[in-house]
């Protein structure tokens, strides 16, 4: 294996226990209040919930997407699509209304697998028949702390508000990974070097700070016209498992079975001193980051680190395995996976100063 720092067997099960849920600590929701992203918002989670018959969304080759289009009382429904417009331009345009009249909501559907069961809303511009979606979740403070880690440390913006217990996010626009794999990979206006570079790049951004679960379902891949060839982006979509799980090689997405066509793709074309050079390049940049919004950082950093946010089995095994790895008995004294991970930033980026505070 060519990209990445250990060796490791490939996952095999793609199935896995229901994650729990954690709640909004006080602390976490001072710091979202904070930086503007809790506010009150006209729809909550349990007001979707309320339909009164669904029907299953059937894509364009006839196949169940497992996703259920929901239908609600004909004046409740007009009040939640209302609200739901109203979030949609919070989310798109910072709340300038003056768009409202040119949407409508096409449809509300409601995921009956994962952990969320989240409701993605279908928004359409009726002067141009153009369309765009949202999601609305449970509040999961393991899935804020890996959004605000994705809007910190990756090249990504990425827009989402709090109220209590909802969550809302924007859609990240890109082609679904598993897609790719399938329908992409052996096209001849694919760059291969480009896009093998990008994935090593990623697979560091998830490492580093602990995002997990990156199968190939769980990131999209951005496509742009360059003046030579196309260049990419990796992005993830789905941030449940930040510093959630307690296997190393939960947070390497080169080590899901589902990413094994890009795994060989990257060893095919880039040997092991390239490899590590894309992965001194990412880490650099992600250093570079910490110095736009170091008081934002240090602020997340105190209230993750004292928020639990998974149990305490699953620190005990993560911290074993970051500590032989690294070398570093800091890690066995680490109380919180918030802990953790700012020390695999700290140390994996050289990063002296940002070690939680209790190591200075």
């Amino acid at each position: 294996m060519l990209m990445i720092h250990h060796r490791t067997t490939l996952m095999k099960n793609s199935t896995q226990r229901k994650k729990q849920f954690y709640p909004v600590s006080p602390g976490l929701r001072e710091y979202l209040s904070h930086y503007k992203r809790e506010m009150r918002l006209p729809v909550k989670y349990e007001n979707l919930l309320q339909s009164v018959d669904s029907y299953p969304l059937i894509n364009e080759k006839n196949e169940d997407t497992l996703w259920q289009s929901m239908v609600y009382d004909q004046h409740y429904g007009k009040d939640i699509f209302e609200g739901l417009k109203q979030i949609y331009v919070l989310l798109r345009s910072g709340g300038d209304k003056k768009i409202l009249p040119n949407l409508y909501v096409d449809r509300v559907d409601y995921c009956t697998f994962g952990n969320t069961k989240p409701f993605r809303i279908r928004i359409v511009n009726q002067y141009n028949d153009n369309h765009d979606y949202f999601y609305v979740k449970k509040a999961d403070a393991s899935r804020i702390y890996g959004l605000e880690l994705e809007q910190l440390l990756s090249p990504n913006e990425i827009n989402f508000h709090v109220d209590r217990d909802s969550l809302v996010e924007e859609h990240i626009i890109g082609v679904p990974g598993d897609d790719f794999i399938e329908n992409y990979l052996e096209r001849d206006d694919l760059n291969e070097v480009r896009l093998a570079k990008e994935f090593i790049k990623f697979n560091e951004r998830c490492f580093v700070r602990l995002l997990g679960d990156m199968r190939a379902y769980n990131y999209v891949v951005e496509m742009t016209p360059d003046f030579e060839h196309n260049q990419y982006r990796v992005r993830a979509i789905d941030f449940d498992q930040q510093c959630y799980e307690g296997r190393k090689s939960f947070y390497l997405p080169q080590f899901f079975k589902n990413n094994l066509p890009v795994v060989k793709l990257c060893s095919r074309l880039i040997n092991l001193e390239t490899s590590h050079q894309y992965q001194r390049e990412e880490r650099t940049l992600i250093k570079r980051r910490f110095n736009v919004a170091p008081t934002r950082i240090t602020k997340l950093r105190e209230c993750m680190c004292k928020d639990q946010i998974s149990s305490d089995e699953k620190l005990l095994a993560l911290r074993n395995e970051l500590s032989q790895m690294h070398q570093d008995s800091r890690f066995e004294q680490c109380l919180t996976m918030g802990e953790l991970t700012f020390l695999n930033i700290a140390v994996s980026l050289d990063l002296t100063d940002e070690v939680p505070a209790k190591f200075l």
